[in-house]
C-alpha cells in the first residue's frame, strides 16, 4: 500500500510547536551549496531560514537547498523578498514547508500571504502538481492540497512601531502560524538604530 500525502509531507517544526516543543532554527544568508542541510541536521537543527530578504542567493539555490532540507527531515522555510505572491508560492513550489513574510503592517497583509501560501478553500496559491514535499508524485489534487495546506505554515514578521500596535490582530489572522519580530529594522523605525 502506498503512502498518503498526508504521510508523505509532514511538518517537524508545526509537530514540536504543538506540542510544546522547543524548535531550533538556523539562517542560511551566505551558503550556496545544499551541504548547509546536512550540517544543520548534524548540528541538532530542527529548521533552516533561507534569507532571500537580505542576501543574493537565486531561486534555483534557494530550492535545492530547500529540498536537500526536505530529504533529510529538516524543514526548510524561505524569507521572502516580498509578499507578492508570485514569491511566495514560488518559494513553497521549490520546497519550503513555509514562508517568513517581512514587513507585515495590517491584518490585511498578513491574509494576503495567507491567501498566497495556502490552496483553495483557504487560499489562492495555483496548483502545480509535482512538489518535492510530496516526492514529486502523482495525487489527487484535493488529497495534495490538504495535505500542503496542513503542512504549509506562514510566518509573519513585524518590523515597525504601527505593526507592534496592531501585533494581536495580525497574530489573529487565520492561517498566521507564528510572528517574528525584525528587530534591526524595527529600532530604525523607531529611532533606534544599531
Amino acid at each position: 500500500m502506498s503512502a498518503s500525502p498526508r504521510e508523505i509531507v509532514r511538518n517537524n517544526v508545526k509537530e514540536k510547536l504543538a506540542r510544546d516543543e522547543v524548535v531550533a532554527s538556523i539562517t542560511v544568508r551566505l551558503a550556496r551549496s545544499i551541504e548547509i542541510a546536512r550540517i544543520a541536521k548534524t548540528a541538532g537543527f530542527d529548521s533552516i531560514y533561507v534569507d532571500v530578504e537580505h542576501s543574493s542567493l537565486s531561486l534555483e539555490t534557494t530550492s535545492q537547498i530547500c529540498i536537500a532540507a526536505l530529504e533529510i527531515g529538516v524543514a526548510p522555510f524561505v524569507r521572502v523578498p516580498s509578499t507578492r505572491p508570485e514569491h511566495v508560492s514560488r518559494a513553497l513550489d521549490g520546497g519550503a514547508l513555509g514562508v517568513i513574510a517581512p514587513h507585515i503592517r495590517s491584518a490585511e497583509e498578513a491574509r494576503e500571504v495567507v491567501a498566497s501560501a495556502k490552496y483553495p478553500p483557504f487560499g489562492e496559491r495555483s496548483t502545480g502538481g509535482g512538489l518535492p514535499h510530496l516526492h514529486y508524485r502523482s495525487f489527487p489534487a484535493a488529497e495534495a492540497n490538504a495535505a500542503m495546506n496542513d503542512a504549509t505554515m506562514v510566518v509573519v514578521q513585524f518590523e515597525t512601531a504601527d505593526a507592534i500596535e496592531r501585533a494581536e490582530e495580525i497574530a489573529a489572522v487565520e492561517g498566521v502560524d507564528m510572528v517574528l519580530m525584525g528587530t534591526n529594522d524595527l529600532l530604525a523605525d523607531m529611532g533606534l538604530p544599531g
